[in-house]
């Protein structure tokens, strides 16, 4: 019995989902809140972190989420200065 070489289209695309996005330098980003995934990327740190953060409220100082339909928007000047970033 050998093993095929065929790449099944399915677990192609779920890899390709996996792919890390390009995101903006921290410093231009000008939008008043981030995404889990951005905050993750930035702080590199992984999101679910980030999730258990916001659920005991343990989160540093000024990076308290707001919860909009199910999801954490994190407030970009507290990641900016918990980071450094001016």
């Amino acid at each position: 019995m050998e093993n095929s070489t065929a790449i099944n289209p399915a677990r192609l695309a779920k890899l390709e989902a996996k792919t890390p996005q390009n995101y903006p330098p921290l410093e231009q980003v000008n939008k008043p809140n981030l995404t889990t995934a951005e905050l993750a990327f930035y702080s590199n740190m992984a999101a679910q972190t980030w999730r258990v953060k916001a659920c005991y409220d343990t989160a540093p100082e000024g990076l308290r989420p707001l919860r909009v339909c199910g999801k954490l928007a994190w407030p970009t000047a507290g990641a900016k200065k918990l980071l450094g970033v001016h």
